[in-house]
């Protein structure tokens, strides 16, 4: 699975205005500046963020954008949902429609459903806090077991 610019954008741009710890807004000139995007591009990531409550704009002098909840309530599956950027691993336009590839389920069908999930769950486990803190600095995955609660990113220091 390849993310889109969007959903990695959204992300690296939220973060950037939870990083203005002081509650000040942050304008998108800044966040296109610190990041070297595109503001036209930021100006649209940001319309659909607001829409879904996980930033609020502040208008006049120093205006621009602030987190709507802490950086601690907001989830990066959150924003990446905000920004319709979808976590499929397969091809199939909705889980009841009978066909991946030739009109029938693919044999690993099943297989990248489940991957899905997992990325999902991460997703919806992972903060804008975590990424602030540092949560993933130097992460390594720990071996896959036949749990699938065992699962789970630590840092080099956990291990």
């Amino acid at each position: 699975m390849l993310l889109s610019t969007k959903g990695r954008y959204a992300v690296m741009a939220i973060v950037e205005v939870a990083r203005q710890s002081d509650g000040r807004p942050l304008a998108l000139s800044d966040i296109s500046l610190r990041l070297d995007l595109s503001l036209a591009y930021l100006e649209q990531l940001f319309m659909k963020l607001r829409r879904k409550g996980i930033v609020r704009s502040v208008r006049g002098p120093g205006g621009g954008y602030v987190l709507e909840r802490s950086a601690e309530a907001i989830s990066i599956g959150d924003v990446m949902a905000a920004v319709d950027e979808p976590v499929r691993m397969t091809r199939c336009e909705t889980e009841t429609k009978s066909g991946c590839v030739a009109s029938k389920r693919c044999s690993t069908h099943h297989l990248w459903l489940a991957l899905g999930t997992h990325i999902e769950r991460f997703l919806a486990d992972a903060t804008v806090a975590d990424v602030l803190n540092g949560r993933f600095s130097g992460a390594q995955v720990v071996p896959f077991p036949a749990d699938e609660e065992a699962l789970r990113i630590v840092s080099k220091a956990e291990v």
